[in-house]
């Protein structure tokens, strides 16, 4: 059986169109990131899913963005909106548990069972709003409390969460979707940002980089195309053993061809690309240029999968929703 790139792509629509079909059988990806312009309602999306796993195997991964609040791709009417992780800031640690378990069960429910949460950045005053709410906090360690909390309630529901975006986007001055972040913090700052992650390192099955030069760990490449970001302060200071995906490399931050990026950000140590845009002439020269899935990175996945079958658990939603609720409510 081929092994497949080390890549996880976006599709254009509702459907697996036979263009596509054709690309994931020629260069197989890992697995594939849906949006809001890949869903319509459960059916839809369940028969979508199915479709993928028919075409790449029933352990490829399928991904989404389903924070709450303004990340979301689940939305009502169909779904339940979810709120954002600001929310939560000096709530029970139990509120945010059940919050994230009760998203992993929609997510799971409509097919996903890797979701894009939670963020771990600091919401820092003065910053660019991208951030924002999407962060629970301004202090580390109550990031990492809630953080903490949201990883197992996914994990919980059957979900592998994502951690982001490391080392820290909390300080970015721009938007990276639009444009390259340039964070001048002194190392002492940095290191803030960075506790996060790494009270959650021994936990957090997959972490995703953040497109932004640190001045002060390597002045010439953002993390994600930095060896000297990713071995020396992700995989060695922070301690990261898990599985380490790419921001989306269609974001405006990085330049460069896709299948350019998608090798350099391999070779820098990121063990799986995104690229998010479901242009299939963009997605075919990722997967062409992407290296095939590591033995090192195939090993990460299977202990992620392994790690959430064993914590994965019975949960009444019904229950789930009056916790969350009732230590809202009271923290209020």
């Amino acid at each position: 059986m081929t092994r497949p790139r080390a890549a996880i792509i976006g599709l254009s629509g509702h459907v697996l169109t036979e263009d596509e079909r054709a690309v994931l059988h020629a260069t197989p990806p890992l697995g594939v990131i849906l949006f809001a312009r890949n869903i319509v309602d459960p059916a839809q999306l369940r028969a979508l899913t199915a479709s993928i796993r028919e075409e790449l195997g029933e352990a490829a991964p399928i991904l989404v963005d389903q924070e709450g609040g303004r990340v979301a791709r689940l939305r009502a009417p169909h779904w339940p909106d979810f709120p954002p992780a600001a929310r939560f800031e000096g709530a029970p640690a139990e509120a945010a548990r059940a919050n994230a378990a009760l998203n992993g069960l929609v997510c799971r429910e409509a097919g996903f069972d890797v979701v894009c949460a939670p963020v771990l950045d600091l919401r820092m005053p003065g910053a660019h709003g991208i951030v924002g709410d999407r962060a629970f906090s301004d202090d580390p360690e109550e990031v990492a409390r809630l953080g903490l909390a949201w990883a197992e309630g996914l994990q919980q529901a059957g979900c592998i969460p994502v951690v982001k975006h490391i080392p820290g986007h909390g300080r970015a001055m721009v938007d990276s979707h639009y444009e390259l972040p340039r964070v001048t913090a002194p190392r002492e700052m940095l290191v803030e940002d960075c506790g996060p992650f790494a009270a959650l390192a021994d936990i957090a099955a997959w972490a995703m980089t953040a497109h932004i030069v640190y001045e002060e760990l390597d002045p010439e490449r953002p993390a994600t195309l930095s060896p000297l970001v990713i071995g020396q302060v992700i995989r060695r200071a922070i301690g990261f053993q898990g599985v380490l995906v790419t921001d989306d490399l269609c974001m405006k931050a990085l330049e460069g061809e896709p299948g350019e990026l998608a090798a350099a950000s391999i070779t820098a140590g990121c063990d799986l690309v995104l690229h998010c845009n479901g242009v299939l002439e963009d997605s075919a020269a990722v997967l062409a240029g992407c290296p095939a899935l590591s033995d090192a990175a195939e090993a990460r996945l299977a202990e992620t999968r392994a790690r959430v079958l064993a914590t994965r658990q019975s949960l009444d939603p019904a229950g789930l929703l009056a916790l969350r609720d009732a230590r809202l409510t009271a923290a209020a």
